[in-house]
């Protein structure tokens, strides 16, 4: 069937505004990497016609790809045929509960528009991205985010509380009450929490409110390692606890990028940074004099402490804009990839010697959360061609992730598998689990609909 026959049938009952005249802006993935073909992208406004929308594709064998805000970097929202189901006109604030510091929400809400209902209600959701502005919530649950707070508060699977989910045929499962405690059975909803839709389409979520911080304080601190950065995280967390709530790593050419864009001088001189945040629920003067005494009696003069809302502004502005400031370099191989914290130093040592053996004009792009181990790890080639660098991917995926995996981590910490990296999943999945998820998705999606191609590696049995 193709997208004109498609279009036909769902206007018996969808209405024209939920069938987008201009289809452009969805189709290709934010990367410019892939483009989706031979489809009708369509954006329910309510849950039941997200149900008749999946019913009609498994009526028909169709196949169906949720979409989000399309700010993924692994191709997992692209089709190829059938439905893109974007979920972006589903985006209410359902219910704001205080008793249970929970907050129940469309799929579709845009993180941001989360974040500003929390903080309306004196509360803190604190999932924190470079894409808050425009990714959804929906699409945050389907990869288990992380982002810049994971070290205090976990990733979206520790921020769930209940799911809303269609299923692929057309029913639903939902448990959105707070229930906070509860013993019974298989937790369902840790299925759907990181398949990227592969499973079920999630509609609507009940996620965990915090306090919000009375206190923040926020420091830049220059090492001479990875090491030493490593060091000093152990010591941070042993000394003020679950005040700790982000430890970035950036590496010095990534500040030096950041900081000619971002058009703000480098806070100190090192090798490697990095940026330390203290939050507190309740009002300290204290706790910046804490941190500074802390910072100096133990070795780590080579810093600062924000003065001021504006100064702590201008050190996050450095850490976050590294991505955009990577543009003028052309073309990259990104790796979004975790190991131990203590396999950090010897995994970026090893791997970049080994890449700058093969490829000696390289320039490589470090950053990320250190405090959980995870890693922006970007591989530049100046001399590539950006419309030939894809030669270079496997070659250059290769030695990455041989020394990711000598180093027991992982190819995917934060965008998730989508289309790029299926078939890098066997290096780090055992042929066991794949055979499990398997098994999984064909209970649960037989006909193979639900974003084919996506996650799985192609099964050659």
């Amino acid at each position: 069937m193709n997208p004109t026959q498609i279009r036909e049938h769902l206007q018996t009952f969808l209405s024209p505004s939920e069938i987008p005249s201009d289809q452009t802006a969805f189709l290709l993935d934010q990367r410019k990497r892939y483009t989706s073909e031979n489809c009708l992208v369509v954006q329910p406004q309510s849950v039941e016609n997200v149900q008749k929308i999946v019913r009609f594709c498994s009526e028909h064998r169709l196949p169906i790809t949720p979409q989000g805000g399309n700010t993924g970097l692994v191709g997992g929202s692209v089709a190829d045929g059938g439905i893109v189901l974007n979920l972006g006109k589903l985006n209410q604030i359902r219910h704001l509960n205080l008793a249970d510091n929970t907050i129940t929400v469309d799929a579709g809400c845009i993180l941001h528009h989360i974040q500003t209902a929390a903080t309306e209600a004196k509360r803190f959701f604190p999932l924190s991205l470079a894409s808050e502005g425009s990714c959804q919530i929906g699409g945050n649950i389907a990869c288990n985010a992380g982002g810049l707070n994971v070290l205090r508060y976990g990733t979206m699977r520790d921020l769930v509380v209940g799911l809303e989910v269609v299923l692929p045929n057309g029913e639903i499962v939902s448990h959105l009450h707070p229930l906070h405690k509860n013993t019974t059975a298989y937790e369902l909803k840790h299925l759907f929490i990181g398949s990227e839709g592969t499973l079920g389409i999630i509609t609507g979520a009940t996620l965990k409110l915090f306090a919000p911080a009375a206190t923040t304080e926020t420091a830049w601190v220059g090492v001479d390692s990875i090491a030493q950065a490593v060091e000093l995280l152990t010591q941070i967390r042993n000394q003020f606890a679950e005040r700790l709530c982000s430890f970035e790593l950036i590496s010095a050419y990534a500040l030096e990028l950041s900081s000619q864009y971002s058009k703000l001088s480098q806070p100190v001189a090192a090798e490697w940074h990095v940026l330390i945040e203290l939050t507190d629920s309740l009002p300290r003067d204290d706790l910046g004099d804490l941190l500074a005494t802390y910072l100096y009696e133990n070795g780590y003069e080579n810093s600062v402490l924000a003065q001021s809302e504006q100064e702590r502004q201008n050190l996050w502005n450095l850490r976050e804009n590294i991505s955009e400031s990577q543009r003028v370099l052309g073309a990259s191989i990104k790796h979004d990839i975790a190991v131990p914290i203590a396999q950090v130093a010897d995994f970026v040592e090893t791997c970049s010697a080994d890449l700058q053996k093969n490829y000696p004009e390289m320039q490589l792009v470090v950053f990320g959360h250190l405090g959980d181990g995870s890693l922006h790890y970007n591989c530049f080639l100046p001399i590539v061609d950006n419309r030939v660098y894809d030669e270079y991917e496997d070659a250059v995926n290769s030695i990455v992730y041989q020394h990711v995996l000598a180093n027991h981590g992982t190819i995917a910490a934060e965008h998730g598998i989508g289309s790029l990296k299926t078939h890098w999943l066997p290096h780090v999945r055992s042929a066991d689990e794949i055979a499990l998820m398997r098994v999984i998705k064909s209970q649960l999606d037989p006909h193979n609909l639900f974003n084919p191609n996506k996650l799985l590696p192609k099964n050659t049995a």
